[in-house]
């Protein structure tokens, strides 16, 4: 998948939210799920599991929806 396949556009909000990569993901696969993108929340969990660091699994995230 290409990184423009997988910019979804759609606004997250994760700036003051528990730092935890697993809330972060929750997040994510939410506002994924109500914008209608339920389709990249399988590459995006996948790439979050993959991930080597929280920092990783984060700019993962942020391949996917728009952290504000």
């Amino acid at each position: 998948m290409t990184e423009k396949e997988k910019q979804s556009g759609i606004p997250c909000r994760l700036i003051g939210e528990d730092s935890n990569i697993f809330n972060l993901l929750g997040l994510a696969v939410r506002v994924l799920k109500c914008g209608g993108r339920a389709d990249l929340v399988k590459p995006l969990t996948e790439d979050i599991f993959a991930s080597k660091s929280f920092e990783e699994a984060l700019a993962h995230i942020m391949e996917y929806v728009e952290v504000e």
